[in-house]
């Protein structure tokens, strides 16, 4: 068994297509306490997985587990978490990306990892640690690139 599960995946996809603010929802699903918890070294960010919503803008239902998986495999936007202790000591114009914001990288760049809960082990949200120099872009929108 994997430790990220289809339902975690999905619990987040459903949640961002009924509307809810994606950001809340995947910081909700990893949890702020393991969040907090952790501190990226040097020029490192940590980066949480973007997971497409099932539902379209025009009511239309795509996607699925297939799709999701696809987004953990081969999503390339991701929303900061936190950043590196260098990067917080660095002039604020040098650095432009900051938590909350979306950002676009490829995903080989990046050492994938989870953050799981005590009392759920097997189930983990997907997140990302990647060096800043390999970030390509901040997205305003993160359905916007795929």
């Amino acid at each position: 068994m994997t430790v990220t599960s289809a339902r975690k995946l999905a619990d987040i996809a459903l949640q961002i297509g009924a509307g809810k603010d994606a950001r809340t929802v995947i910081i909700d699903a990893i949890g702020r306490d393991l969040i907090d918890q952790f501190e990226p070294s040097h020029d490192l960010v940590l980066v949480a997985t973007y997971v497409r919503s099932d539902k379209l803008k025009s009511g239309l239902i795509l996607g699925g587990d297939r799709t999701r998986a696809e987004d953990r495999f081969q999503g390339k936007i991701g929303l900061v978490l936190k950043i590196g202790m260098k990067l917080k000591t660095e002039e604020p114009f040098t650095d432009p990306i900051k938590p909350g914001d979306w950002i676009m990288y490829r995903v080989s760049d990046a050492h994938e990892f989870f953050f799981v809960h005590e009392d759920e082990p097997l189930d983990g949200a997907s997140v990302r640690l990647i060096e800043k120099g390999l970030i390509f872009a901040r997205v305003q929108n993160p359905e916007s690139v795929f």
